[in-house]
């Protein structure tokens, strides 16, 4: 009998540790609060089991968080992300526990829209963007981005795509949640890249192949391929890779060229269009950031248009290049190069000018002190 009861008392104090979860220490070292920021846990850290389990997670007050696998385009979880709030210089500690999850509102998307001219489209939470393909190669496209502006945290490429395609609805005219009122032409737009040396912006034109990545809930991935980027008398291949993530004021991008070894620079750009809008330059905290009329197609008024570039390294140095406000970079062909860009409205979260380039520099300024994670 005696034996029984041990059994049973070892049992119910092993079941806790065995089953009570585990504790996700996101931890603040700046001097700002961290609202929905996006952190990323490693599958091997954590030590749990997608395939086989599912899992909840919930913040100190016991409200259930929204998450999202990682893949990285293979079979198998590698991490999983969710938005952190912490305070200024504290900690905040999340629980990862076996369970069933609520439905997760997607909040990013990524897709090939081949019935509009081999579109790119993605979008997040904050603002959508395209990029050009193959079937505009007539009517001399860039690599350049273009920006439609939202102002619902819902997701609108499709709708407005289907209403413009279908229903003759344009999205050139705000219906209620936004507009495109960007004007791209051959230019690099909203923060497109290109080479640029002997003292010339090489623009690119239309990307050849798609690939998806990852696509939502909260993080979408995918890379676009250009087979031949010419600067001067070599032929480059590149590929871009851009991930759009629930919360974030810009894409991440990750861009690599292959061909020739040359003395190059990158340039991450916006297009000042007629120049007659509000710039910030900060080279010494490795951003740009643009503000200027959003002008619909029926030529209403539309507040204020924002964009933005951040390269998150040393050395980088930013010019204004004709039509162009450029940030530059030493660049090393066959390396893998880093940089953020975007853009936001004045009718959703940037009230004013002022509003947009604070976030912006508080942004580039987070980029040097990330978010750190313990398991407990």
């Amino acid at each position: 009998m005696r034996k029984i009861v041990f059994f049973l008392l070892s049992s119910l104090l092993l079941f806790p540790a065995a089953y009570a979860g585990k504790n996700i220490v996101v931890t603040n070292n700046t001097a700002t609060d961290r609202d929905k920021e996006m952190v990323e846990v490693s599958i091997g850290v954590l030590k749990i089991n997608p395939a086989k389990k599912s899992y909840v997670i919930k913040d100190e007050n016991g409200r259930e968080i929204p998450y999202q696998f990682i893949y990285n385009g293979g079979k198998k979880a590698k991490s999983l992300i969710f938005a952190a709030d912490v305070k200024a210089n504290s900690s905040a500690t999340y629980t990862i526990a076996a369970g069933k999850p609520a439905p997760v509102e997607p909040k990013t998307s990524a897709q090939f829209v081949p019935e509009r001219k081999d579109d790119f489209a993605w979008e997040n939470d904050l603002a959508a963007y395209r990029m050009y393909g193959p079937a505009l190669a007539k009517e001399n496209p860039s690599n350049g981005v273009d920006i439609w502006l939202k102002s619902t945290d819902k997701l609108v490429v499709k709708k407005r795509y289907h209403d413009e395609l279908k229903n003759g609805k344009t999205y050139h005219v705000d219906h209620g949640d936004g507009l495109d009122c960007y004007k791209v032409g051959h230019t690099l737009g909203a923060g497109g890249i290109a080479p640029f040396a002997d003292e010339k912006l090489w623009v690119g034109n239309h990307f050849n192949h798609y690939k998806v990545i990852e696509n939502g809930p909260l993080r979408s991935v995918f890379s676009l391929t250009y087979d031949s980027v010419v600067v001067g008398n070599h032929v480059y291949k590149q590929t871009i890779t851009i991930t759009a993530t629930a919360g974030a004021l810009l894409n991440k991008a990750v861009v690599k060229y292959t061909g020739p070894k040359a003395n190059i620079k990158l340039a991450g750009g916006i297009f000042l269009h007629d120049g007659k809008g509000s710039l910030k330059e900060n080279s010494s905290q490795g951003f740009i950031a643009y503000a200027e009329d959003a002008v619909s197609d029926a030529g209403l008024p539309s507040g204020r248009n924002y964009t933005g570039v951040v390269i998150p390294l040393e050395h980088v140095t930013s010019q204004k290049n004709g039509e162009h406000i450029l940030l530059l970079a030493p660049y090393k062909t066959g390396t893998e190069f880093t940089y953020y860009f975007g853009g936001g409205w004045s009718k959703w979260g940037f009230r004013t000018d002022a509003d947009w380039f604070k976030s912006m520099a508080r942004f580039s300024e987070n980029l040097k002190t990330p978010l750190t994670i313990k398991i407990k």
